[in-house]
C-alpha cells in the first residue's frame, strides 16, 4: 500500500501525529524497533499491577487544551506526585517545603525557614557561581544542598557537583507552605489501566510494524519498505544524529538501568510511589513502587530501582546533555535537516530535548498544524 507518512517510532509523538493525520484523511504506517508500542511510556501488567517499564511517568500540565485532549483516550485518577527523600536515617518530603524545613531544623513558620536559608546563603559569600555546587548553595544553603541535592545530582550525572556547570540548576523549587504536591500544574493524574492503552487508541486505525530497524527496513531513496509499502514523507522520532550515521559526531546522553522485581510476599514495600535516595554511596537514585500510582490493593507489589549510567552508542538514550558543546552539535544537525525535503524530525530524540508528556503532545500537534 501507499501511505502519506512513514513514522519511525511508536511513542507518544508519533502516535499523536498518526492519529491527527488520520482524522485529516492522511494515512500512516508506524514502525518501531521495540516489540511493543508506546515508547518510553509503555506500561505492562505484572501480577495485575501496571508497571512503568521505562521509569515513572506522571501526567501533569497547565494547558487545559492538552488535558482535554489526552482525556479523550483515558480516564485519569486523582494521583498527586508527593515523593519523599531518604538521607541516611532521615526522611524528608519533596519538593522543598515547610514539611521539609520543619523536619530539618525543627521550625514551624515560613519566616523561620526563610531566615535559616538566608543565613546559610550569606555565610557562604558566593558571588558568581563557578559550578553546580556553588549555584545550588547560593539558592538553598548548605543543609538542603548536602542532604537532598548533592548526592542525588552526582549520581544522576555521574560526576562531582564541582565538575558540573552551574546552568544545570537554574533554580530549585522552594515552597514556604505545607504542600507536598511536587507539581504546580492544575491538571495531574495517572491514566487508569496504564499509558499503553492511550497509545493503542491513538493507533487503532494505523498500520503498526514492530521489531523493525529503520535503516534495514526502509529504502529511503525509493521511499519503500521491505514489505513493499511506499510513502511520501518520513516522520523520524529516533535520534537525529543516528539518522545521519553520526557524520558530525554523536550527541551525548545519560542513560538509566532499571531493576524491577515482583515482591509476592509483600503488599506494601515503601508506602509511597516515589522514594528518592540522596546519598552518593547508594547506587540507585530512587525506588518506584508502581501500585501506589493507581492506589492498588492486593497481597503483592512491584518495585523498580533506577540506576543512572554512563551512555555509549548502542545504549538507550534517556536524558540529553544539553550543554554548549552538544547544543552546537545539534544545531549543526538541524542545518543538515533543513536540506531534507520530505523528512521531519520530532520527539525527544529527534529534537534532542527532554519533553514532559504534555509538551510531547503539544509538539506533535504543532507539527500537524504546520502541515495544514
Amino acid at each position: 500500500m501507499h501511505y502519506s507518512y512513514l513514522i519511525v517510532g511508536a511513542g507518544l509523538f508519533g502516535s499523536v501525529f498518526a492519529y491527527e493525520m488520520e482524522k485529516k484523511g492522511k494515512t500512516s504506517i508506524v514502525i518501531d524497533k521495540r516489540n511493543h508500542i508506546a515508547g518510553n511510556i509503555y506500561t505492562k501488567k505484572i501480577d495485575d499491577i501496571n508497571v512503568h517499564e521505562y521509569g515513572a511517568h506522571i501526567f501533569h500540565t497547565s494547558n487545559k487544551e492538552i488535558w482535554n485532549y489526552v482525556s479523550q483516550f483515558a480516564e485519569f485518577n486523582h494521583y498527586i506526585n508527593s515523593p519523599v527523600a531518604i538521607y541516611k536515617d532521615e526522611l524528608y518530603n519533596l519538593p522543598f517545603s515547610m514539611n521539609t524545613f520543619s523536619k530539618m531544623w525543627n521550625i514551624k513558620t515560613p519566616a523561620e525557614a526563610k531566615k535559616k536559608i538566608q543565613e546559610q546563603i550569606e555565610e557562604l559569600k558566593i558571588e558568581e557561581p563557578k559550578n553546580l555546587e556553588e549555584q545550588a548553595l547560593k539558592l538553598v544553603g548548605k543543609d538542603i544542598y548536602e542532604k537532598l541535592v548533592k548526592g542525588y545530582t552526582e549520581k544522576q550525572w555521574g560526576r562531582s557537583c564541582t565538575e558540573l556547570p552551574s546552568f544545570i540548576i537554574k533554580r530549585l523549587p522552594v515552597r514556604f507552605t505545607f504542600d507536598n504536591n511536587y507539581f504546580n500544574d492544575p491538571y495531574q493524574g495517572i491514566p487508569k489501566g496504564g499509558y499503553t492503552k492511550i497509545v493503542e487508541k491513538l493507533l487503532q486505525r494505523t498500520k503498526v510494524v514492530l521489531e523493525r530497524e529503520f535503516k534495514s527496513y526502509v529504502d529511503l531513496s525509493k521511499k519503500v519498505t521491505q514489505d513493499g509499502d511506499t510513502f511520501d514523507t518520513l516522520i523520524y522520532t529516533g535520534a537525529i544524529d543516528e539518522y545521519y550515521d553520526y557524520q558530525l559526531g554523536a550527541l551525548e546522553y545519560r542513560s538509566v538501568r532499571f531493576e524491577t522485581c515482583l515482591l509476592d510476599d509483600c503488599d506494601n514495600f515503601q508506602g509511597n510511589a516515589v522514594v528518592n535516595y540522596t546519598e552518593r554511596d547508594i547506587p540507585y537514585t530512587r525506588i518506584i513502587e508502581h501500585k501506589h500510582f493507581e492506589f492498588g490493593q492486593g497481597n503483592s507489589t512491584v518495585i523498580s530501582k533506577e540506576y543512572p549510567t554512563e551512555w555509549k552508542l548502542g545504549d538507550e538514550p534517556y536524558y540529553p546533555v544539553n550543554d554548549d558543546k552538544n547544543t552546537k552539535l545539534f544545531q549543526n544537525y538541524i542545518e543538515l535537516a533543513k536540506e531534507e525535503s520530505d523528512v521531519l524530525f520530532g520527539g525527544r530524540l529527534g529534537q534532542y530535548q527532554y519533553f514532559d508528556m504534555d509538551k510531547t503532545i503539544e509538539s506533535a500537534l504543532k507539527m500537524v498544524r504546520s502541515l495544514e
